[in-house]
């Protein structure tokens, strides 16, 4: 939004969108689209759907919603009231890290026409191999995510009885600040867990050099599990100021688990975290 798109034009305002005020207090003349991720990456702090609709919608605005943490299984924006849905199909959707796409759903068929007008004008198209692996992968779409967010449960509770863990966010532990609202609009609690060291930085750089089953990837959604630095991975071009205000410190450790068994995901986190 920063680089490219302001080239045409475009204005963008970044908020903390948990808080219904501060939205409707950054919405200006010249606002067109409210766009929310929830649970957010890498916080994971939970936006009300339904509260963010009906404020776009007083104001004229077209909702737009980042459904890639909870895929269709978990969680259906366009049933709260969004205009539009987003999902990164690289991740849950297809399942298995060995493809890039994307997907746009929008709810009225008069904003699908002029979207897919705009696509097939762009060239915004998968090659049928890829189409592919995206149906296959739809297959094991809910077992897989079942799987792992069992195990993510089992991994938070672990994380958040730590010794070295400052803090945690998962929406299924009763500590995540949104609990109650994570269990009305989603189906489950996911597979991603946010969560800080505190020894900062240097515990975090640690515990990635030293987990075996974990593997250092940005990616997320796939069937192996992934462990990663958001402050100096994905979001090391943000500032720090940035960093700051999101709420991205540097002893954040996104994990996002896979269908390993659960105990060897934890021996794996524990040996590390011992070291």
């Amino acid at each position: 939004m920063e680089k490219q798109f302001t080239r045409f034009g475009f204005q963008s305002t970044y908020i903390n969108t948990t808080d219904a005020d501060t939205i409707k207090n950054a919405i200006r003349p010249n606002t067109k689209i409210l766009y929310i991720e929830t649970p957010a990456n890498p916080t994971m702090d939970i936006t009300d759907i339904r509260a963010c609709a009906k404020i776009a919608h007083e104001h004229g605005l077209i909702l737009v919603v980042d459904n890639t943490f909870c895929s269709p299984y978990l969680q259906n924006p366009l049933d709260m009231g969004a205009d539009i849905v987003f999902h990164s199909m690289t991740k849950f959707i297809n399942g298995h890290a060995d493809i890039v796409a994307g997907i746009i759903i929008p709810k009225e068929k008069a904003m699908y026409d002029k979207l897919r007008h705009m696509m097939i004008n762009l060239g915004c198209n998968m090659d049928p191999h890829q189409a592919y692996m995206v149906l296959r992968g739809l297959k094991t779409l809910g077992i897989r995510i079942d799987r792992a967010q069992q195990s993510a449960m089992e991994v938070a509770t672990y994380l958040e009885s730590h010794s070295q863990v400052a803090w945690i966010r998962y929406p299924g532990l009763q500590s995540h600040p949104q609990f109650e609202l994570a269990n009305q609009q989603m189906k489950g609690s996911g597979s991603m867990i946010s969560f800080g060291l505190k020894g900062g930085f240097e515990a975090a750089k640690k515990l990635l050099n030293n987990v075996r089953l974990a593997l250092l990837a940005v990616s997320l959604g796939g069937v192996e599990t992934l462990i990663q630095h958001p402050a100096s991975m994905t979001h090391s071009k943000v500032s720090a100021e940035d960093k700051k205000k999101a709420g991205i410190t540097d002893n954040l450790i996104r994990l996002a688990i896979g269908i390993e068994d659960v105990k060897d995901i934890i021996a794996d986190l524990d040996k590390a975290l011992s070291l």
